[in-house]
């Protein structure tokens, strides 16, 4: 097992940083003390950025694709080695119960591959527009990358950029949540040991602000961002980013719906239905956290999803039993009840009335009982904003219609669910959601090889897949007249 830091410190051009101040890391279960780290900022950021610019000039690492290849295989075989480790560190500072955990960081091996493997295939094109003419294109780095990462799923988030900015050949900067700190510096020492990678090429930095972060966005010497996180602030680094005309990859928030037609197959959709709303404890970006019901089978989908959320087992990641950890924090504790009080005032019917753990040993955590709200407005709150918490709401529909028109009316486009046993319908409906992803009869179902991401308020470009790379390259037309 890998030994931790006494202070969880940043990771900038190959050495360990230390800076002020000092802050506390906690076990969101317990309210515990389980470490402290070096909280970034401004400074820090500014060294990070001058690291990775100096790694793109002054080594190979822009233009030698073979050695991009074999710094991708070597971080995967490192993440490999160091699993049980990450998935220890994750549960206990995450909160996650370690299914989940594993299910994170044994996902992160497979995408690295991937892009060493579209590494060694990057190339441009070449042609012939009239026969004295030839023209190459080449696609080329951009420069230095930011990617700031949530503290949801800090590991595997920060992957899905890192990855396909390495196979582009970007140096990068990592903004990584001061909530997860211990697990940033744990992800830093296992990057540490890839032998080929550069000094620089990578820079990792915690931070419980912004300021870091801001830094990146507002800097020239940064041209492109991967950020993952609330639509809001998407909105806001787009902002000011505008002015130097930057690139942004962005995935932001999400309202899933999953639509159940009649025809269903109720007892194979429960236990998938209740998971999308309890995986991470509704901190997800995919969380099914709007159920769309034909009133055939509404009371039959109602009745066994309360009693399905009333037996879930509710506990720390230290106990095997539990199948839903805490949220991250007792203020998101507060957060997302008061979303729930103001649904209640404003005449959302309880189904399950969930909420905080005020008794007993977990209400030292922050833990939260997941909540079931029927709604008939859809227009409410906690039908419209995300709640990045473990509630859900249900509404009954009659028609195909109307069930695409209350799926599709929400700023957000992130994914979707279609519970049907019509294979015409199913594709027919997926074609009119407006969403990047579709699951049929089926929820959270991600490939290293296809992309994802949202449409409308849920983002700009893809992650996954080759298009991944493209937020991180810029093209390059050189044209040569052969004539004599």
């Amino acid at each position: 097992m890998m030994t931790t830091q006494k202070i969880a410190m940043h990771w900038i051009n190959g050495e360990w940083m230390d800076s002020s101040p000092h802050r506390e890391s906690i076990d969101p279960a317990t309210y515990q003390v389980i470490g402290s780290y070096a909280d970034g900022g401004v400074e820090v950021a500014a060294a990070a950025i001058a690291a990775a610019r100096r790694a793109f000039e002054t080594t190979e690492w822009k233009r030698d694709a073979s050695l991009r290849a074999r710094v991708l295989e070597e971080l995967a075989a490192s993440f490999e080695r160091h699993t049980d480790s990450l998935v220890e560190q994750l549960a206990l500072e995450n909160g996650k119960v370690r299914p989940e955990a594993s299910f994170e960081v044994n996902m992160v091996p497979s995408k690295l591959r991937y892009y060493a493997a579209l590494a060694r295939v990057e190339r441009g094109h070449s042609g012939t527009p009239r026969p004295d003419v030839l023209s190459i294109v080449l696609r080329e780095p951009m420069g230095v990358a930011g990617i700031i990462v949530p503290w949801n799923s800090p590991v595997v988030l920060m992957i899905r950029s890192l990855a396909p900015a390495m196979a582009a050949g970007t140096t990068v900067v990592i903004k990584m949540p001061g909530q997860t700190a211990q697990t940033n510096a744990l992800i830093a020492r296992v990057m540490s040991e890839a032998p080929s990678l550069p000094c620089g090429v990578i820079n990792l930095f915690s931070e419980l602000g912004a300021e870091g972060s801001k830094h990146l966005v507002a800097s020239p010497a940064v041209p492109v961002i991967s950020f993952t996180g609330s639509t809001a602030t998407g909105r806001a680094i787009s902002a000011v980013g505008a002015q130097y005309l930057k690139r942004f990859g962005l995935e932001l928030g999400g309202k899933t719906p999953h639509l159940v037609f009649d025809d269903a197959n109720i007892d194979a959709a429960l236990p998938v239905l209740e998971k999308s709303l309890t995986v991470f404890a509704g901190q997800f970006c995919m969380t099914g956290s709007r159920l769309l019901v034909q009133r055939a089978v509404a009371n039959q989908v109602r009745t066994k999803l309360a009693n399905r959320l009333l037996d879930l087992k509710v506990g720390p990641a230290s106990d095997p039993r539990s199948d839903m950890g805490p949220l991250i924090d007792k203020p998101n504790v507060a957060r997302v009840d008061h979303a729930v009080e103001e649904a209640i005032a404003q005449g959302a019917r309880i189904v399950v009335r969930g909420g905080p753990i005020v008794e007993g040993e977990l209400a030292r955590g922050a833990f939260y009982r997941p909540t079931l709200l029927e709604v008939d407005d859809p227009h409410l709150d906690i039908v419209q904003k995300e709640t990045f918490g473990p509630v859900l709401t249900m509404q009954v529909f009659d028609t195909e219609a109307e069930a695409i028109s209350l799926a599709n009316d929400s700023e957000y486009g992130l994914s979707a669910g279609i519970w049907t046993r019509d294979i015409q319908r199913s594709f027919r409906v997926a074609r009119e959601l407006q969403s990047g992803t579709v699951w049929i009869n089926d929820w959270a179902k991600v490939y290293d090889e296809f992309e994802e991401g949202g449409y409308r308020q849920s983002g700009l470009g893809r992650l996954n897949g080759v298009a991944a790379i493209d937020d991180f390259i810029e093209y390059k037309h050189i044209t040569l007249s052969t004539a004599d």
